[in-house]
């Protein structure tokens, strides 16, 4: 009866985690794994003007746009000044802005290789023909000044210098409509925030209420190089106080039913992506509407827009904006901004999550190593755990330990299936065996290590991380597959541990399942592999040690598929 309902429990497992995966593929707007469907990726076209309430904030596009589409087009004497690319460079970011709207339109991180070239730098913005990602900025409620309108960079230093933990970048555009925006970029060494002021200075004759509106513009194509075995959300992402964190799938965008909230006076807007984002932040208490809208076929945004107020002839107001572009380095997120952490996606286990990297960090912190922290890790939790889990094996080893008169009462009752049941039951009550005595424990622990994966999936630390000898990096996978046959190794000793199941497709599945989850353990980053070895290790130690102390003496039930 146990191997009945131990069997029944791995075929649910394994179905259950099939279309566990399948869905969380087709809710982050990918295609299916096991079950897939034909999809199609769209091709950016020319983009037209987004609107969002009252409000219209100019559409970004990688080509050209008619000026007349562009509200508030610049006068003969402005769109004259050539549009020029300003490189700006921090100890950790490499930056260019463009001087059409002084927009960042290209971000390396200068710590971070490239995944799929480790001698290139990680590209987080870009505007090229494979890819459209830029932080834009501008002026609405008027012909003002906005991100198409052409600017001049202040001469200055554009590079950070030894010493120096300061540095500003600074775009004037000429006078629209009686008005001139001035942004200031101020980078700081070891940042990954910058902070933005937007000034407009009112020169005309008439006073102005000018709106400030900031964006993520970005396509809707999943990032170079993810993985097609598991799936890591993508797309813009809203946080106020009040809804709290709540991802946008581009997919709900195009359709006209993206739920988020519109109005707020806290909160931010991101673009999301496994391991790094961008946001922009605005000050609490600021009143801001939030829009996501889609820009052409394969562009969305992402923004919130703010007012200045009145701005009599003559006067000037600014307003300061905060833009991240970087890692999801968690510490660095909850300092920047209440919620800015959420970024770093661990689903719904996030509350089991968060003090699990919490302990993963502080295990760092003393072995520096990030491959071996995992493996402390896990002893940790096997030591927490150590109770439920010998109760577990205690109850697997009676299990065992009885496991030859069983066999033979099936035997000699085989053609008497009520009486074997009946029978069963009475030699369980005489040796005192719970036949579920050795699920309970492990099923409760389910979540905690379910957690621990979305932690080790999602922290960047891993990324380009080393372990020993031929891992060089924990997020990718094993190059020489040493790892995953050796996962699937402990998992079939675990397997020859148990009790063998008296029928013989009870025993097929026995040792089928753990065959069938190990393949997908070859595609996997290293370092979960590392924490499923560690894992099964540590527990086929402890049930040695526990059978051993019962005096059932460990012993491999080989298949027999005849």
């Amino acid at each position: 009866m146990n191997d009945i309902r131990r069997t029944i429990l791995w075929v649910i497992f394994g179905f259950s985690m099939v279309l566990l995966w399948d869905k969380w593929q087709l809710h982050n707007g990918k295609q299916a794994t096991f079950f897939p469907t034909p999809v199609t990726t769209p091709v950016a076209a020319p983009a037209a003007p987004v609107t969002s309430g009252a409000s219209t904030v100019p559409a970004s596009t990688p080509a050209p746009v008619d000026p007349n589409q562009v509200p508030g087009a610049a006068p003969v004497a402005a769109a004259a000044i050539a549009r020029e690319n300003v490189q700006v460079t921090t100890d950790v970011l490499a930056l260019t802005f463009d001087t059409q709207g002084g927009t960042l339109k290209h971000a390396e991180m200068r710590q971070y290789a490239d995944m799929a070239d480790k001698s290139k730098r990680f590209v987080l913005f870009d505007e090229s023909p494979q890819r459209v990602y830029l932080a834009e900025t501008g002026l609405i409620g008027g012909s003002f000044p906005n991100h198409k309108t052409p600017m001049q960079l202040v001469p200055g230093a554009t590079t950070l210098q030894d010493g120096q933990n300061e540095l500003q970048i600074r775009f004037e555009s000429a006078e629209v409509g009686g008005v001139k925006l001035a942004k200031t970029y101020t980078l700081k060494r070891g940042a990954y925030d910058i902070a933005v002021r937007h000034e407009v200075v009112n020169a005309g004759t008439a006073a102005i209420n000018p709106q400030l509106y900031v964006q993520l513009v970005r396509d809707g194509n999943a990032p170079p190089g993810e993985s097609s075995m598991y799936s890591t959300f993508t797309g813009p992402a809203v946080y106020t106080e009040a809804k709290k964190y709540q991802k946008v799938d581009f997919k709900n965008i195009e359709k006209g039913k993206a739920e988020f909230e519109k109005a707020s006076a806290n909160g931010y807007v991101a673009m999301v992506q496994h391991y790094f984002a961008s946001a922009w932040l605005l000050a609490d208490g600021l009143q801001r509407d939030i829009f996501a809208r889609k820009v052409s076929d394969n562009l969305y945004a992402v923004g919130m827009i703010t007012p200045f107020g009145t701005v009599e002839p003559g006067q000037s107001k600014s307003i300061e904006a905060k833009l991240f572009a970087g890692p999801q380095l968690e510490k660095t997120l909850e300092s920047l901004a209440p919620g800015l952490e959420l970024v770093k996606d661990y689903g719904w286990l996030t509350i089991m999550a968060k003090p699990l990297y919490w302990l993963l960090d502080k295990i760092h912190s003393l072995l520096g190593n990030w491959g071996w922290s995992i493996v402390g890790l896990v002893l940790v939790l096997k030591i927490l755990f150590f109770w439920l889990n010998a109760k577990a094996y205690a109850s697997m080893a009676k299990m065992k330990a009885i496991n030859p008169k069983i066999m033979e009462m099936r035997e000699r009752l085989k053609d008497k299936p009520q009486q074997m049941q009946q029978e069963m039951m009475r030699i369980y009550r005489e040796e005192k065996v719970n036949p579920m005595g050795g699920c309970l424990p492990i099923i409760i622990q389910i979540p905690v290590f379910i957690a621990l994966y979305w932690v080790l999936l999602s922290s960047v630390e891993m990324r380009n991380a080393p372990w020993i000898g031929w891992i060089k990096d924990l997020s990718s996978p094993d190059p020489f597959f040493i790892l995953p046959v050796l996962m699937t190794l402990s998992s079939l000793l675990q397997t020859a541990l148990n009790p063998a199941p008296p029928d013989p497709m009870q025993a097929k599945m026995m040792w089928i399942m753990p065959l069938m989850f190990s393949v997908m353990f070859f595609f996997f980053p290293a370092g979960l592999v590392l924490y499923w070895l560690t894992n099964n290790i540590l527990s086929i130690a402890q049930q040695w040690l526990i059978n051993t102390r019962m005096g059932v003496p460990p012993q491999f039930n080989l298949p027999k598929f005849r």
